[in-house]
């Protein structure tokens, strides 16, 4: 096909809206308020902005209300004309009506939805994919009473299930977004003449069933019907908060990357059925709210079962039809999931010889995140990495994504990779709270200690009592002055603790570590004029010994050391080197929350927990506690961990 640059708009828009009454009064539904002025408004807005200037509106329900608003279109900049349906023939049956006046392609709108998708973009996939039909399509937050689509790996429909929908169906969350591109030939013998027919129950299964070509134009871009006034509200809110702009793409998108095993759902060694896949507690909740933030969710896995011949592309189909569909059951969706299915070692029975590869999209490579952003337009800058391997972390700092570490599944425990998360939290559920609303809190209460670190500044010390949250603040601090194109370290004291072994409880908190050790290395760089490498330990809190893997520091003379861990305040030594010195707290019974969940994830016993509560409020907290005098600032946390 060539393109036609001539764009014509049909305008579904004859809907009564009996469900928006106490908003409508008389007016028929597309000429329902949004703030403020009619829907139909936007949705000529929408068309004007891409260049689709002719415009047909099928009315049926109060038409002259319509035409009396928009007469020839002349002030909104089209074209408009108008057809009167007298008795009401469904989408379809509408459609076909007009026909003869229609262009050989044109795009069909419904006029009861609010819309902000890049019109031309669809246009031109539709082109170049040479279709007979181009449906958006998106997954939703209700996809049990949506009309679902299904399709082929290479874009084109393969199935399509109207609802209602079987009790046990087990489908993609990919629903149809009643926003098309459609060729006018041939559509006429697929609608009957007289009677009621749907473009989406109807016209395009018969489409499907006649050969022709329905191809699916996957967008995260801000589509929403507005049949009720609770979604007409959201709609309000939606555009209000900045929703549909970051949703949008005229800027760069933000996204959440989530592993998927032992981050979504539990790690179960190489799942290899559906039957095995269990939601781990709150992930639906968190991811929920991930799609109401505007902030897209993409899962990015490895699944090398495939390479190794334990599962087969169908099978992991329907594992994934199941991850969407319990997702769904709960109001949350996915925005993709990319998925590697190679592994480099060879010596397995089944194994697949084509997926045996190195490759670029296995984790810590890059590839899938890289698809992700080129396919969604997503920016690094403003984009995160949830996992519970070290191969999550580590793909999250090649690609330049903030990172955090949650202690399920692995719990970052596989020794793979060295690990060096940003952050870490208990679970989904927690990580989601500190990316929405934690991080840009403690943002706002870092940032004019970051600007005083610009100059001057060599050391900063950030102590606090255990899970104050200390290392988020010293994390935080870091991206503030990375921002402010002042290059900083994060080193732990952790990295001196002694082993589990030799920490006997009792005999103070500064015995637990080698403050020695650590005041005269961190006191050689801190005075160092030179650039030096410096390999930190990281401590396995459950095994309560170090990994296997160091983390290295490439510390330039100008870099500004962050120090940070329960006794940074209590070291006379490292008071002396510090420009700067902060005490983190937060409110104790959330602190105590914290300490018995790590606890708990280390498999100690409920009656030894509150033993070991008490044996630290004796030798630790009351030192640490008197340690905030000798801080300059005070930080009130938020932080996950």
């Amino acid at each position: 096909m060539t393109e036609n640059r001539h764009y014509q708009v049909v305008i579904l828009a004859g809907g009564q809206g009996t469900r928006l009454r106490a908003r409508t009064g008389d007016l028929p539904k597309p000429m329902v308020p949004v703030l403020g002025r009619p829907l139909l408004e936007h949705q000529v807005e929408l068309c004007r902005a891409h260049g689709f200037t002719d415009i047909v509106m099928l009315l049926h329900y109060r038409p002259q209300a319509v035409i009396d608003h928009f007469g020839d279109g002349s002030a909104w900049g089209v074209r408009l004309g108008y057809e009167i349906e007298a008795v009401p023939r469904g989408t379809a049956g509408a459609l076909r009506d007009v026909l003869p006046r229609l262009d050989s392609r044109f795009l069909v709108l419904y006029g009861d939805t609010f819309v902000d998708v890049d019109l031309r973009a669809l246009w031109n996939a539709h082109l170049a994919h040479s279709a007979d039909a181009t449906l958006v399509l998106h997954p939703n937050d209700h996809p049990q009473d949506s009309d679902l689509v299904a399709l082929a790996a290479d874009g084109f429909v393969r199935g399509i299930f109207p609802y209602p929908h079987a009790p046990d169906a087990v489908l993609h969350n990919q629903v149809n977004a009643a926003l098309y591109v459609m060729e006018r030939d041939g559509l006429a013998r697929h609608v009957p003449e007289q009677g009621l027919s749907d473009i989406a129950k109807h016209l395009f299964p018969a489409l499907l069933a006649d050969g022709r070509r329905l191809y699916g134009h996957v967008t995260p871009e801000y589509i929403k019907d507005c049949g009720t006034p609770e979604r007409l509200d959201k709609i309000e809110r939606d555009i209000n908060n900045g929703t549909v702009d970051r949703l949008s793409a005229r800027a760069l998108r933000s996204a959440v990357f989530l592993d998927r095993d032992g981050t979504i759902n539990r790690e179960v060694d190489h799942l290899r059925d559906a039957a095995q896949l269990e939601l781990l507690p709150g992930a639906a909740e968190a991811i929920r709210r991930i799609n109401r933030a505007g902030r897209l969710a993409v899962v990015v896995t490895n699944q090398p079962v495939l390479a190794r011949g334990d599962l087969t592309e169908a099978g992991l189909d329907r594992i994934h039809a199941k991850l969407e569909s319990l997702l769904g059951a709960s109001g949350a969706f996915l925005d993709r999931i990319y998925v590697c299915p190679h592994h480099p070692e060879r010596g397995f029975a089944s194994e697949v010889p084509a997926l045996k590869i190195d490759c670029a999209c296995r984790k810590p490579s890059i590839g899938l995140i890289e698809q992700a952003r080129r396919e969604l337009g997503i920016g690094s800058n403003t984009s995160w990495m949830v996992g519970d391997s070290t191969a999550d972390i580590e793909a999250a700092r090649r690609a330049g994504l903030r990172s955090v570490l949650v202690r399920t599944g692995h719990a970052g425990r596989d020794d793979k990779q060295p690990l060096r998360p940003d952050y870490t939290a208990p679970d989904l559920a927690a990580a989601t709270d500190w990316i929405l609303h934690g991080h840009a809190q403690m943002s706002r209460r870092l940032a004019p200690l970051a600007a005083a670190c610009t100059s001057g500044v060599r050391s900063v010390l950030v102590g606090g009592l255990s899970h104050a949250g200390k290392s988020s603040a010293a994390q935080v601090l870091k991206e503030l002055l990375a921002a402010l194109g002042v290059t900083a370290h994060v080193i732990g004291l952790d990295s001196w603790l002694r082993p589990g072994a030799d920490r006997p409880e009792g005999q103070g908190v500064l015995q637990r570590y080698d403050m020695a050790e650590a005041e005269r290395v961190l006191g050689d760089l801190a005075r160092s004029a030179q650039r030096v490498t410096l390999d930190t330990l990281v401590h396995d809190r459950k095994a309560r010994v170090m990994h296997r893997h160091p983390l290295r520091h490439s510390i330039g003379p100008d870099d500004v050391l962050i120090v940070e861990g329960v006794t940074a305040l209590l070291s006379e030594p490292l008071l002396q080197l510090a420009q700067l010195r902060l005490y983190v707290e937060t409110p104790e019974p959330q602190r105590l929350d914290r300490l018995r969940a790590d606890y708990a994830w280390r498999g100690v016993d409920a009656t030894e927990i509150e033993r070991r509560l008490v044996a630290r409020a004796v030798d630790e907290q009351p030192v640490v506690v008197a340690a905030r005098e000798r801080a300059q600032h005070i930080i009130s946390s938020g932080a996950p961990a």
